[in-house]
C-alpha cells in the first residue's frame, strides 16, 4: 500500500502526542465546548467500551501480529484511495492504543462527548471508527473492488 503509510504515520504521532498531553491534564477535566466535549483523562486496561478489561499486556501483544499481518498483506494491494485511506487510519489506531498497552498497561483515552452518555476515548479510536466507514463500501461491494466483482458476476 504505498503512498498512503503517512497516514498511520500521522495518526500514530498525533495519538501519542495527545495522549501525552492528556497526562497533563487537571483531575476534573477542561471544558472545551460547554456542553459538548471535556477533556478528561481516563485509563482504559480493556479494549473498547472497557471490554476485557484487565487484560491489557495480552491484547496489546496480541494486536502486533494483526497489524502487521493487515500491513503486510495490503502492501500491495490494489485498493481504491478512499479504502487505502481508510486502512491506513486503522493501522495508525491501532498502533496507537497497542502501545499504550504493551508499555503502560492501559490506554489513556481523554475525549468526552457532553450531549451524549458515551465513552471517553482517544484519537486512535476516532481514527479506527473513521477507517472502518471508509472501507465499508469495499466491503459492502460498492468500492472499486467491489464493481469489479459485479462486472466479473462473482
Amino acid at each position: 500500500m504505498p503512498g498512503k503509510t503517512w497516514i498511520a504515520i500521522a495518526v500514530f504521532v498525533v495519538d501519542r502526542i495527545t495522549k501525552l498531553l492528556a497526562a497533563r491534564l487537571p483531575a476534573a477535566g477542561v471544558t472545551l465546548i460547554s456542553g459538548v466535549l471535556r477533556l478528561r483523562l481516563t485509563r482504559n486496561t480493556g479494549m473498547a467500551f472497557s471490554f476485557f478489561s484487565g487484560h491489557p499486556k495480552l491484547l496489546g501483544v496480541l494486536s502486533i501480529p494483526l497489524i502487521l499481518g493487515v500491513g503486510f498483506f495490503l502492501r500491495k494491494k490494489a485498493l481504491n484511495p478512499l479504502t487505502r485511506t481508510g486502512v491506513m487510519m486503522l493501522l495508525g489506531g491501532a498502533a496507537g492504543n497497542a502501545a499504550d498497552r504493551l508499555f503502560l498497561g492501559y490506554v489513556t483515552d481523554m475525549l468526552e462527548p457532553l450531549f451524549v452518555n458515551f465513552a471517553v476515548f482517544n484519537v486512535a479510536d476516532a481514527c479506527l471508527v473513521a477507517g472502518c466507514l471508509l472501507i465499508l463500501p469495499e466491503i459492502f461491494g460498492s468500492g472499486k473492488g467491489g464493481r469489479e466483482r459485479d462486472a466479473a458476476g462473482k
